[in-house]
């Protein structure tokens, strides 16, 4: 009885653990510790001098919190005391320059939150950087490899560069550094040089594979609507087919994915005779290679469609013999799909969604 007991009370505790419950409490407990850690900080801390700020761990704590991209501790903390908006580190910079600098966007954002947002914008470090300056350094690696290609990554660059670009004064676009002697724009330049040739080669690799793909069905097609199933009638030198609903289907299908493979082949082509400048990456390639996958994609889908119809025409007697080899032909298109959807996907977000960026924050000092 004991026994039964026992393995009774194991299932129901491996039951329990794999619900995620667990988890999520333990989740909630950690947060509101947190929270009660927050509160006894921020009651330290709100009477604290510029200096005290300085010298102590409270500064180190915030740049913390803003190299991890926890904008809900910065904006508490600094609610407590102003002069930790003010304050900077050992290399001169304050919160936001750091937030550019780790690529933090949601710490970021919170500077259209605060009144202080152009004072902000023209404080320099000791090697006289701006924050356009910031935004023109490489991202840290652990921000880079998130993202999928080195032709994105050059791109959520750029995003990010073109953001600070809008908030800062036109005169610091103009600024010179002591260390490097360059403005933010020639600091991009350099410091994007290796990334630039890595999506330039990536861009080049992926649309010759998708030309080749697209030339294939085009020549495919383009044969396949001259040779069509059945044959023709030799009286009249019309399809045997052709009051079949079927044939139809065929056809159009037929014709549909010839004209997107060319279409698709067509951008591919312009993507590698693109000359790939820095500002190309941001809108211009991107496009392109939406519109050569999309088309790719839905080429390859309206060929299997055709390819289905024209089983089903020929096997019209025996339609038991056709359903397992249409089934079949949806592999193709369902690997092309996993493989390369996700990408498409994310290409169309970065290029034409929302943005990273959110400029409609509330005023929170």
């Amino acid at each position: 009885m004991d026994t039964v007991a026992g393995s009774l009370a194991r299932i129901y505790r491996n039951l329990w653990k794999h619900t995620g419950i667990p988890e999520i409490y333990e989740t909630k407990r950690i947060h509101d510790r947190s929270n009660d850690f927050l509160e006894c900080m921020c009651e330290v801390i709100k009477d604290l001098n510029h200096k005290a700020i300085q010298d102590g761990m409270v500064y180190a704590a915030v740049l913390r919190a803003v190299e991890r991209g926890i904008p809900e501790f910065v904006t508490r903390v600094c609610k407590e005391n102003r002069e930790l908006v003010r304050s900077t580190n050992e290399l001169g910079r304050s919160i936001f320059h750091y937030a550019i600098e780790c690529r933090q966007e949601k710490v970021y954002s919170l500077i259209y939150g605060h009144d202080m947002r152009s004072a902000i914008s023209t404080i320099t470090d000791h090697s006289n950087n701006n924050m356009l300056h910031m935004a023109a350094f490489l991202s840290p690696f652990s921000q880079l490899h998130k993202i999928p290609s080195a032709a994105m990554q050059m791109q959520r660059e750029l995003q990010w560069f073109k953001e600070v670009e809008n908030i800062v004064a036109p005169k610091a676009r103009e600024l010179v550094n002591w260390t490097d002697h360059m403005t933010p724009r020639e600091l991009f330049t350099k410091t994007h040089s290796k990334l630039l040739k890595d999506g330039e080669s990536w861009m080049k690799e992926t649309a010759t594979s998708f030309t080749v793909v697209g030339a294939l069905i085009v020549t495919l097609m383009f044969a396949t609507a001259f040779t069509v199933p059945g044959g023709y009638n030799q009286d009249t030198g019309l399809p045997i087919f052709i009051d079949e609903r079927l044939f139809m289907v065929f056809i159009i299908s037929d014709a549909t994915s010839l004209f997107s493979a060319t279409t698709s082949s067509l951008m591919f082509l312009g993507i590698l005779t693109s000359r790939y400048a820095e500002d190309d990456f941001l809108k211009l390639l991107p496009t392109k290679m939406i519109i050569g996958l999309f088309t790719l994609f839905f080429s390859i889908t309206t060929m299997m469609i055709a390819f289905c119809a024209a089983l089903l025409l020929i096997l019209q007697e025996k339609p038991w013999t056709a359903i397992p080899i249409i089934l079949l032909s949806c592999v193709p298109v369902t690997l092309f799909a996993a493989i390369k959807i996700p990408l498409l996907v994310h290409m169309i977000a970065s290029t034409y969604g929302r943005g990273i960026f959110n400029n409609k924050v509330d005023k929170w000092l």
